[in-house]
């Protein structure tokens, strides 16, 4: 087999391939084999028809394109291999030529990964939000606390904001009650908007035993998006009694014996929060400045590809599950059709050269995930897609997608290369040391790539 390489542009090649006949004989072989399974012949025994016999009834074509079609793939990967070629996709081929006994010849089109030169990124600089908790923050999460431990107790007066309310409710739409249009004994907290629009209003006043209807538009269920007339009764009015915040509210709510070790803790705990919401915004930023410096080919069709994906999964997958179609949403967002497409399109080249780029990182740095890495990520993804580890792990296992997380971490490392080499400053002019930042790189690496790249990275692996 003879094979060359042509560039189509930085991110397309064309294979020309050349294959003597001899070389088509384990093929043929098994093209006549397959055919005598599928065929029958007086005076012949199933599966003993000579090749010949086979050559006249049904054409020696016939067991041409059989063997062709056999032999192709392998002929391109040896082509592949040959040429060292890192493709995406799979190629488009066509048979030039194809002469019985002598020469099978086809070129096959194909998009490969382009080479990319990592930029000089150690004058990359960029600003974060400083760490702060004030005591309005712990203000905040005490009572956020305090709002856990409230307790209800019945109360004989028209319903006020803030009122625990037990309703029944009925929903019509032009007429007729849905068949998922009732519900009974369902809790609801005045102001607190978890229901549907207008329904404040419309229990507002109501003493128990009291009924009131609106009209307001569903947001779930079989008639999701629909205006509904929505009959509301009233059988109990609560008032939300919230606990003393004092020391015996402390040993109730916490493990600790102290109002103010409580304050203390949830301190402690905010002020966690915002490092890791820090570090996450460092590597976000730092990404972003990297992309900038960086010129990555985006391969067109695997582009296109990214942007069917997303627009699907967002359209069949995200939107079916709030009962939304993709022009309700795009009404909700406030776009256009044409909008929405650019802001896709966007994100797709984004992912696409975010995965490219830490990539080739990766390899420049010689960079290798071990298993309590790969472990520690699969617990992370496993925790943020509501799945137990070992659920996770199953499917991940069976989906042929740990190359993929794998690819995950290695991403993460190569991207904690670079914070490690940069400057991050607050926005009080301190220098954030994130040298010690792997993880949290890692984890901010993951949520980009979930948002911006997951499809294309999908994509690109499983079509190697």
């Amino acid at each position: 087999m003879k094979s060359a390489v042509e560039t189509l542009n930085p991110t397309r090649v064309r294979l020309t391939v050349e294959v003597p006949f001899e070389e088509l004989k384990d093929s043929l072989d098994a093209a006549y084999k397959k055919i005598n399974q599928q065929v029958t012949v007086k005076g012949f025994r199933k599966g003993k028809i000579p090749a010949r016999v086979i050559d006249q009834r049904f054409g020696r074509g016939a067991v041409l394109e059989e063997a062709v079609n056999d032999a192709l793939p392998k002929f391109y990967t040896e082509a592949v291999n040959e040429g060292e070629l890192n493709v995406l996709g799979q190629p488009e081929v066509d048979i030039t030529e194809l002469k019985d006994g002598e020469l099978l010849a086809f070129t096959a089109e194909v998009d490969i990964r382009p080479e990319i030169e990592i930029p000089d990124y150690s004058g990359i600089e960029v600003e974060v939000d400083p760490v702060e908790v004030t005591d309005e923050d712990v203000d905040k999460a005490v009572e956020e606390l305090r709002e856990r431990f409230a307790s209800t107790a019945p109360v004989e007066r028209p319903a006020e904001d803030g009122d625990v309310l037990t309703l029944d409710l009925e929903a019509k739409v032009d007429g007729e009650v849905l068949e998922d249009g009732l519900a009974s004994d369902v809790s609801y907290t005045i102001g607190s908007g978890e229901l549907l629009d207008g329904i404040d209003d419309a229990v507002k006043g109501l003493e128990a035993g009291g009924e009131a209807t609106f009209t307001s538009e569903l947001k779930g269920g079989s008639a999701a998006g629909k205006e509904a007339e929505i009959t509301v009764k009233v059988s109990k009015v609560a008032k939300r009694e919230l606990p003393e915040l004092d020391d015996d509210f402390a040993q109730l709510a916490s493990e600790f014996d102290t109002l103010e070790e409580v304050r203390a803790d949830s301190r402690k705990r905010l002020e966690n929060m915002k490092q890791y919401d820090q570090a996450t915004q460092a590597q976000e930023r730092v990404l972003d400045a990297l992309l900038e410096l960086a010129e990555v080919p985006i391969p067109e069709k695997l582009l296109e590809d990214e942007v069917n994906t997303r627009k699907h999964n967002l359209e069949h997958h995200q939107l079916g599950q709030m009962g939304l179609d993709l022009a309700k949403y795009l009404e909700i967002q406030g776009k256009t059709v044409e909008e929405f497409d650019a802001e896709t399109r966007e994100q797709a080249i984004k992912g696409i050269k975010t995965q490219f780029i830490l990539d080739e990182l990766v390899n420049k740095e010689k960079l290798n995930v071990d298993q309590e890495e790969l472990t520690e990520h699969l617990m992370r993804r496993a925790a943020s897609s509501g799945m137990s580890p070992d659920q996770f792990a199953q499917a991940v296992v069976e989906g042929g997608q740990v190359p993929m997380l794998v690819g995950e971490v290695a991403r993460g490392k190569a991207l904690a290369v670079v914070v490690e080499a940069v400057t991050v400053k607050d926005t009080n002019g301190e220098v954030i040391d994130l040298s010690d930042g792997e993880d949290e790189a890692a984890e901010a690496t993951d949520a980009a790539e979930q948002t911006e790249g997951d499809a294309a990275e999908a994509k690109a692996d499983s079509d190697k």
